[in-house]
């Protein structure tokens, strides 16, 4: 049988068997074990029988047997099981079969060592000689193949069938295959006797190790994976797989029966390691109650002597050191109710919990003293009990009341007001939000010549060795990823950043984006920046020539005559143009890459909920455009500002659309060329008007020796 997560399969003819009363009908029998205690992912008929595939939560391995979950449905259903005294309900109806013994006593052909109580908790064992290896019978099949499980032998047969009935993982070994552990002579040996001592070591596996499996697989082993083995080599891999070399064959005539409790964590870490998972390491890797071993031993023990004749030897061999024992919970009964929002009477509580199998041990007022049996492992607080409680109530009985408390509206917190703000205008001027690390690697410090970098003192891995200074690093291998199947496309990010600050760790969010694939971009996305500085309410914003500083160490990412600082009532935010070609060959990338980088934290404090909305005047706008030649150091603001200043109201932009610094341009000099947009609310202005205040512009700008207006 292959598991998915906890998905079981449970017959309910077998279910069934466990009550006098009947059950109800199996769709119904699943609603209320959804209602109360697992989820029934399906039910199907399976010849004679249904069967249901429950999706059994990890914590609770007493219900990965059939008598677990009857003795669930018992208490959904208030009914009882058939035999109370006894731990099981022996399958074929005709009352506990009597164990028949040799006067010999078990001691004197096996021998038990176990290197370690805490891989191997407990180990019983019992031993039949004379057994007949034949098919099962039919009632054994059958539920073995309604539970997904292939018949093999009476023998294999029964050790299977009782897991499924108990939850309890068991093996059969081949007693004569097992290498002795010396030559002593049993008293009084028979044909069908073993002549020596058997020796059984529960241990750890030595390093390359080997095993051959029962499906004639060979696993190399390590120290990691624990065996069981004779004095020889392993003959299983403990409470995962069985070994090839003590198998039940039609020959056997004597076996060693085996019940054991091994550590759930080393189960699980070995069936990973081999990659090897089977029903019985699904229900040791999630941790069984060492008491049920030797209910188990007997169980199956009983069920071979009756399918496959044979004689029990006198007595079980059985290793336990440190007994697990019950342990009590208290259950206040006010705390419950108060938990749980409605008045369960202490009566119905007491109820409850005994349906559960939960033994109470005394209660006084209000507190109720719990008797925990030691298969019910999730129980281990108060609050446990509340929950069984309530689930076996029915939630379902739960009222709706809403809660009576005054609300308070949460203080408004501008960053995440204007972040989403932000991601809502960038998404609709086609942009795609990202989210990166907030490191970088040693490769891009090495790449971009990065100084003055924190530096984690344990690091992942190389490529998370660094706090990034910048959020545009990962945005470029966003695009050094994403070019081989997107042409064009637009990435922004809202993060923080990282820096030293005075020998002190600073940090503060940045708002950045990066264009991909277009052509002269540097206009498209000065003029993204203009909307989204619009629509945040930002006003007096300016764009001034990039001026890079000695102690910035990200100077180099820019193209430094395509590029420019962002500004608002002359502070800078931030930064926007095309990155290096340096840079972008760095990255393998081959096409413009057209960036900004603003300072969120400045940019929230500056943006604005209350705008004023003037209507667009109904009088056509006349355009002139004009080039002055300036020195290199000459601000692009200061030209703006002289041409503001000259054209008054009646000049409604200008804009600056190339900067060009080319052979026909003198050395020392750089050529502005601006648009200036010229409009009246009140008429339409004439070439005359327009043509005189485009003159007094040209004179306030000649008014500068350095500057000529190139006419």
């Amino acid at each position: 049988m292959q598991f998915e997560f906890s998905i079981m399969i449970f017959s309910y003819n077998w279910l069934q068997s466990f009550f006098e009363k009947r059950l109800p009908n199996p769709k119904k029998l699943g609603e209320l074990l959804t209602l109360h205690s697992f989820e029934v992912q399906k039910i199907e008929k399976r010849g004679n029988d249904w069967v249901f595939d429950i999706d059994v939560t990890p914590n609770r391995a007493d219900c990965f047997s059939h008598l677990g979950m009857a003795k669930e449905c018992g208490a959904i259903l208030n009914s009882k099981l058939k035999t109370q005294k006894s731990t099981f309900v022996p399958s074929s109806g005709r009352g506990k079969p009597q164990l028949k013994t040799k006067n010999l006593d078990i001691k004197n052909f096996i021998t038990i060592e176990v290197k370690s109580k805490t891989d191997c908790p407990r180990y019983t064992a019992k031993v039949i000689l004379g057994v007949k290896v034949k098919p099962s019978p039919r009632w054994i099949q059958e539920r073995l193949i309604s539970c997904g499980l292939q018949p093999i032998n009476n023998i294999v047969d029964a050790t299977n069938y009782v897991m499924l009935e108990v939850g309890q993982p068991l093996h059969a070994f081949d007693l004569d295959k097992i290498k002795g552990a010396n030559s002593k002579q049993i008293p009084n040996p028979k044909s069908q006797i073993p002549n020596n001592v058997k020796k059984i070591i529960i241990r750890r596996a030595r390093k390359g190790e080997k095993i051959k499996t029962l499906d004639d697989k060979i696993y190399i082993l390590n120290e990691n994976i624990l065996v069981i083995a004779d004095k020889e080599s392993p003959i299983a891999i403990a409470g995962i797989k069985g070994g090839k070399k003590a198998q039940i064959s039609e020959e056997t005539k004597n076996i060693l029966i085996e019940s054991a409790n091994f550590n759930p964590v080393l189960i699980r870490k070995g069936q990973r390691e081999l990659k090897l998972k089977t029903d019985a390491s699904f229900r040791f890797e999630h941790g069984l109650d060492p008491n049920m071993t030797e209910m188990a031993l007997l169980r199956v023990t009983s069920l071979i002597q009756e399918i496959a004749g044979g004689k029990v030897l006198a007595g079980e061999v059985d290793y336990y050191p440190q007994k697990v024992k019950p342990r009590t919970v208290n259950l206040n009964i006010k705390k419950l109710q108060k938990v749980l929002g409605i008045e369960i009477p202490p009566n119905k509580v007491l109820e409850v919990l005994k349906r559960l199998g939960l033994e109470i041990k005394k209660r006084k007022k209000d507190i109720i003293v719990v008797g925990i049996p030691t298969i019910r492992k999730d129980l281990q607080i108060e609050e446990d009990l509340i929950e069984e409680v309530g689930r076996i109530y029915g939630y379902e009985h739960i009222t709706v009341n809403p809660p009576k408390t005054l609300l308070k509206l949460p203080e408004k917190e501008d960053a995440l007001v204007w972040a989403s703000k932000v991601r809502r205008i960038l998404k609709e001027l086609g942009f795609v939000e990202v989210y990166n690390y907030s490191f970088i690697s040693e490769k891009d410090k090495q790449k971009l010549d990065l100084v003055k970098l924190i530096e984690l003192e344990n690091p992942i891995s190389d490529e998370f060795k660094y706090l990034r200074p910048s959020l545009l690093i990962n945005l470029i291998k966003n695009i050094q990823e994403n070019q081989k199947n997107f042409k064009q496309f637009k990435l922004f990010e809202i993060g923080k950043i990282f820096y030293q600050q005075k020998e002190k760790l600073a940090e503060k969010r940045m708002l950045s984006g990066v264009i991909f694939g277009e052509k002269d971009g540097f206009y498209l996305i000065k003029g993204i920046i203009d909307s989204l500085l619009e629509q945040l309410g930002v006003s007096d914003v300016f764009y001034d020539e990039y001026q890079p500083t000695p102690e910035d160490s990200l100077c180099s990412f820019w193209h430094i005559r395509k590029s420019a600082e962002i500004k608002v009532s002359n502070k800078e935010i931030g930064f926007l143009g095309e990155i290096s070609k340096k840079v972008t060959s760095l990255y393998d990338i081959h096409s413009e890459i057209y960036a900004f980088d603003i300072d969120f934290d400045k940019l929230s404090k500056l943006a604005s909920e209350e705008q004023e909305y003037l209507p667009i005047s109904k009088y056509p706008a006349a355009v002139r455009d004009i080039a002055i030649l300036t020195p290199l150091n000459t601000k692009v603001a200061d030209v703006m500002n002289a041409i503001y200043g000259a054209g008054g109201k009646l000049l409604k932009d200008v804009d600056l659309f190339d900067i060009y610094m080319g052979e026909e341009i003198p050395d020392g000099k750089k050529n502005l060329a601006f648009h200036l947009i010229f409009q009246s609310d009140q008429k339409t202005l004439s070439s005359e008007e327009v043509d005189k205040l485009f003159t007094k512009i040209i004179q306030a700008l000649e008014e500068n020796p350095e500057w000529e207006v190139r006419k």
